[in-house]
């Protein structure tokens, strides 16, 4: 069965992160996206290590544009320009992450285009908005795991000292959150045939994603001062005699079954901890507590005594390990596909299983231009055409 985004036309103008990991959602849910990038290729082919002997392939940019097409075109030549417009007028959904004022010097901007597209869904990504004083800023993740808290509730617990996230968190919560935008813009268009101009800051994202339990101490006007910090606690990282786990005791149930596990009779005697309120009262105190017990066992051990009082528990995986844990490798999660000029790559199956319209990967990450030719055919454009535009660097083949 095709995947529910199937017929679905999505230009994808975006670079780096954000963008294109919600574009390929919408690839694996069986969009037809259709990537355009410059003649020299999107950044991320090279900002990391690449992998590939022709210097085409990152892991980043593979594991972010998966099953999309390429078209590699100068966007400021007047050829590239009319290829876009005509792509425009066949689009659902466009999609661009240039800094505010780029794609109105471009001609491509969402007034104009939605005056002459009505139905266009148009998604302009941003660091901090297109608003504020902050608006000509460079930004990348690290601004914004600074600017909206994330670096704070990561502080060292005893210097206090900031820390930042060690994955792009900013920009991959935003490609989620874009991604789910747009499905809700195709729906409201089935019902009233227009398209509309969504606009997602990094900032803004990451603030409201931060919000429920990392901004409890701000939430209620008027109690700053006297609410506790949820991050002044120690996190529920737990060493054992081999290796690190974590357990949740967050209800009573929890907690009994947490004590039997230890064998102690005495520590379900404790008054400090009889309670829910108490618990998080002296989280450091229980959380410490905990510590002490679990250091005395193995990772094995603790883990079989804690499933059998029913209490929420883990280990810690490695990255190295997680490919191939028993529960990764029962639900599937890893698939292996062929990456043209690379071999097989690792990759994640979409994490949203439809029974009837199934998301699947739709094939590799496509090499610079790879369908430039393809596309243009399908525009109108003859061979000589295409040939006129290549010799002018307008446009690039893959070679």
């Amino acid at each position: 069965m095709p995947g529910p985004l199937n017929g679905v036309r999505v230009l994808d103008l975006t670079g780096v992160v954000s963008g294109p990991f919600a574009t390929m959602f919408m690839a694996d849910q069986g969009a037809d996206v259709l990537k355009i990038e410059p003649v020299s290729g999107d950044i991320t082919r090279r900002s990391r290590a690449t992998i590939d002997k022709k210097g085409e392939f990152s892991a980043l940019f593979i594991s972010s544009n998966r099953g999309k097409r390429s078209l590699a075109i100068d966007v400021k030549s007047a050829s590239g320009r009319e290829v876009l417009a005509k792509l425009v007028a066949k689009a659902d959904v466009l999609v661009q992450n240039f800094r505010p004022g780029t794609m109105e010097r471009l001609g491509l901007g969402v007034e104009e285009l939605r005056a002459r597209h009505p139905r266009l869904i148009y998604v302009s990504i941003s660091g901090v908005g297109e608003t504020g004083p902050y608006v000509k800023k460079r930004v990348y993740d690290p601004i914004i795991q600074g600017l909206s808290g994330f670096a704070d509730i990561q502080s060292q617990p005893v210097t206090n000292r900031p820390q930042m996230i060690r994955t792009i968190v900013c920009d991959k919560t935003t490609a989620v959150m874009t991604a789910q935008a747009v499905a809700a813009a195709l729906y409201a268009r089935e019902k009233t045939g227009q398209g509309d101009h969504i606009q997602l800051a990094m900032l803004d994202v990451m603030i409201s994603y931060l919000w429920p339990e990392g901004m409890m101490q701000y939430t209620v006007v008027g109690a700053e001062a006297t609410a506790t910090d949820p991050n002044d606690r120690p996190d529920l990282v737990f060493k054992t005699s081999d290796g690190y786990i974590t357990a949740g005791t967050i209800s009573d149930s929890e907690w009994q079954g947490f004590c039997r596990a230890t064998g102690d009779p005495e520590l379900a005697n404790d008054a400090r901890f009889a309670t829910p309120g108490g618990r998080s009262i002296n989280a450091t105190a229980r959380i410490n507590k905990m510590q002490e017990y679990i250091s005395q066992h193995s990772t094995a051990e603790w883990l079989e005594r804690l499933d059998a009082a029913d209490v929420p528990c883990a280990p810690i995986l490695r990255r190295s390990e997680i490919i191939h844990n028993e529960q990764v490798v029962a639900r599937g999660i890893i698939t292996e596909i062929d990456q043209p000029s690379v071999g097989k790559v690792r990759q994640p199956k979409p994490a949203a299983r439809f029974e009837l319209n199934e998301a699947a990967i739709g094939g590799p990450a496509p090499r610079i231009g790879e369908h430039t030719r393809e596309v243009l055919s399908e525009l109108g454009y003859d061979d000589a055409a295409i040939n006129r535009m290549v010799e002018e660097k307008a446009v690039r083949l893959a070679g």
